[in-house]
């Protein structure tokens, strides 16, 4: 499994894991961002936030917040 943040941009994945506090866990989850959802990296540049497609949706994530969330690159 990989981090979110080694995904490169363009690479579509599925959420299978993110690891955190309570109010952490309930951020993301309340975006949208759950176990089995669906992902596209559309920017990655490092010192930057992440910016993701997903559930009809762009979500930027602090890259703090993006090392917790644990992906599996879809072929």
């Amino acid at each position: 499994m990989q981090k979110l943040t080694d995904l490169r941009e363009g690479q579509k994945a599925r959420i299978t894991g993110i690891t955190g506090d309570r109010r952490y866990l309930s951020r993301i989850t309340s975006i949208g961002l759950n176990i089995g959802c669906p992902l596209e990296m559309l920017q990655n540049v490092k010192n930057r936030p992440v910016l993701v497609y997903g559930r009809d949706t762009m979500i930027a994530l602090n890259r703090a917040e993006s090392e917790r969330i644990q992906v599996e690159v879809q072929a």
